[in-house]
């Protein structure tokens, strides 16, 4: 549709905060693009970008005409999806915001079990932390997040918590694998390997070093996962992941994973969820209910309370 391109223009425009950069990604000249953005500030009666010496930004007028135009193109990417879901076509695009543990093996299976059953159905993943992923539905960039322990938002609505314990993971010839329960104090008498502060996981793990009279040496930190796998498979070091993230062990990974004790309360909730009050078009729809019913299927805890989500955020 012809004013979806002058949409296009715009909110490029606005993600991009330059008219040099948003033209090239649109492959057009700048010029060209400062007069179809002029003709709609004509229209409109209200200049909706301010030009400054490094690029430009959005007005207030600018701000509430970007919110309107991403979601008539949500409107509209739900109704041509129900029309190609009618016309038998199955076709669609599942945008996805997670975090990174997730990015590991779960959701890869998961998108590649949903494309052998509809193979024209497009997929765009973006790792993200739990706070970006909010981010990323809000500006309708993705249809749904699949994070661990996210903070309440008034926009966010989940759809399915599961509780997750955190693992411990280290390679396989380490003293700590002939255990099949780790307190946290055992990973002490080694060097420890973990994501930096801004994963969920980590606050996690801080709060039980904080709680604990015993040191521990954190002698890595890494916003990489599978740098943090990588390098205790080498020695003698212990890295911390979320179960559904955590490797399974055997085979060629060279790598364990034990589960911390109950003891050491280290488990939060997965959330998979999407922005309050939007109608999700087709393929988004069905590919959130199949990670939902898998999420039940493995589910080995319940959603734990205090911040966490419970099930009547769910059904709320």
């Amino acid at each position: 549709m012809r004013h979806m391109r002058i949409w296009r223009y715009i909110d490029e425009t606005a993600r991009s905060g330059s008219l040099r950069r948003a033209a090239e990604r649109l492959n057009i000249t700048p010029s060209a693009l400062q007069r179809r953005i002029q003709d709609v500030e004509e229209d409109l009666g209200t200049v909706l970008f301010e030009r400054r010496s490094n690029g430009v930004a959005l007005t207030a007028a600018g701000e509430a005409f970007i919110r309107w135009v991403r979601t008539q193109a949500s409107d509209l990417q739900l109704v041509q999806s129900q029309i190609e879901d009618l016309s038998g076509l199955r076709r669609g695009h599942v945008r996805i915001a997670c975090s990174q543990a997730l990015a590991m093996s779960f959701l890869p299976g998961e998108i590649a079990r949903f494309a052998q059953a509809h193979p024209l159905v497009r997929f765009a993943v973006a790792v993200r932390d739990h706070g970006g992923a909010i981010d990323a539905l809000r500006t309708y960039e993705a249809d749904l997040a699949l994070v661990f322990q996210p903070e309440r938002y008034a926009d966010f609505q989940p759809l399915m918590a599961v509780g997750q314990r955190l693992m411990a993971v280290f390679a396989t010839t380490h003293p700590l694998a002939r255990q099949e329960t780790i307190r946290m104090r055992d990973c002490a008498a080694y060097p420890l390997a973990l994501p930096d502060p801004s994963f969920s996981g980590r606050r996690i793990v801080d709060r039980i070093m904080a709680a604990s009279s015993i040191k521990f040496d954190v002698q890595l930190e890494a916003n990489s996962f599978e740098l943090l796998r990588n390098y205790v498979r080498l020695g003698t070091a212990v890295t911390l992941q979320i179960e559904l993230g955590a490797p399974l062990g055997g085979g060629d990974t060279g790598l364990v994973a034990r589960a911390l004790d109950d003891k050491d309360l280290a488990h939060g909730s997965l959330v998979l969820g999407q922005l309050r009050g939007r109608t999700l078009p087709v393929a988004v729809a069905k590919f959130a209910d199949q990670l939902a019913r898998q999420m039940d299927a493995l589910r080995t805890l319940p959603t734990w309370d205090g911040q966490n989500f419970m099930a009547d955020d769910i059904s709320s």
